[in-house]
């Protein structure tokens, strides 16, 4: 397959799924731990309207931060598909006439440049899929195109921050090209109520925590030494975390890394405050969480130090 095919088709999949999405679903969490499904679609639409522009010959600064912000509007599936086709028509009129592009590391090759689109598509149309609920399935051809250019690039990329941590592959040729991407190919209803989860408790919204977690949900706080103290329901846990966030000044809850795995996820957070001399302080932890039919059913925190 030429690579203008191979990349048309992966623009294709993912105008496919974007076309899907339900209207109370823009704000659900996706396999991007930090981009709703609305974030992710966006970032996507950046992405081709900057092909666009590239492939038009305009330069980074040129562009500068017109593509900046939300670009969807109110009519968000419009928005992406209207985008989608601009950068298939450019990339289709350009690709043959080969030179570089501009990219913010450097001049790039054309073809090179639609490698990396193409396997950006390709991931998202994933990622998109798996938040939304549609068909995961990738056309195998498309997946053994992208695997194979990426091959080479994983170390540089994953160096460069650019992709996240390799997951554990869960077999497969999709699974393995999966987990390169720093993607757990089995990522499920757990994985969507731990980021809806920490998301509510990174916005001191206790009420939206409340919603995640099962009735009986158990919390053992982490102090006071040695066991710390077992609050059982998730009423009770609500009203020690309410009281926490109103009774401290400028509270702020930051998840730093997490996975999930079957019914269990570990969470590394931190957690800073100001006193009342004015003096920032913080902790750092861990949570265990336990899950059950989708909701946080235990919660078990511990400190550092």
């Amino acid at each position: 397959m030429d690579l203008n095919t191979l990349y048309h088709r992966t623009v294709e999949r993912w105008a496919d799924v974007v076309v899907a999405v339900r209207a109370d679903q823009w704000g659900s969490p996706t396999p991007c731990s930090e981009w709703s499904v609305r974030d992710l679609v966006n970032h996507v639409t950046s992405e081709d309207l900057w092909t666009v522009a590239l492939m038009e010959g305009r330069t980074i600064e040129e562009v500068g931060s017109s593509l900046d912000g939300d670009l969807l509007g109110d009519e968000p599936v419009a928005r992406s598909i209207d985008a989608a086709k601009a950068a298939a028509t450019s990339v289709a009129e350009r690709l043959p006439r080969g030179g570089t592009v501009p990219l913010s590391f450097g001049d790039t090759d054309v073809s090179e440049y639609v490698w990396q689109l193409a396997a950006d598509h390709l991931i998202h149309s994933w990622d998109l899929s798996a938040a939304t609920g549609t068909d995961r399935r990738l056309d195998p051809t498309l997946v053994a195109g992208v695997a194979g250019w990426f091959a080479d690039r994983e170390s540089l990329y994953r160096d460069a921050g650019a992709v996240a941590p390799r997951a554990i592959s869960h077999g497969g040729a999709q699974g393995d090209l999966l987990a390169t991407f720093g993607r757990d190919s089995e990522w499920g209803p757990n994985h969507a109520c731990a980021a809806r989860f920490l998301r509510a408790f990174g916005a001191g919204d206790m009420d939206a925590a409340r919603l995640e977690m099962t009735p009986d949900c158990v919390f053992e706080a982490t102090g006071p030494a040695p066991d710390g103290v077992r609050h059982e329901g998730a009423d009770a846990a609500h009203a020690v975390w309410t009281q926490m966030f109103a009774e401290t000044t400028d509270p702020l809850f930051s998840t730093e890394e997490q996975f999930v795995a079957g019914d269990r996820a570990v969470v590394r957070w931190s957690y800073s405050w100001t006193d009342p001399e004015g003096a920032p302080g913080h902790i750092r932890g861990v949570d265990v969480l336990r899950f059950r039919d989708g909701l946080v059913c235990e919660k078990l925190s511990y400190v550092k130090g």
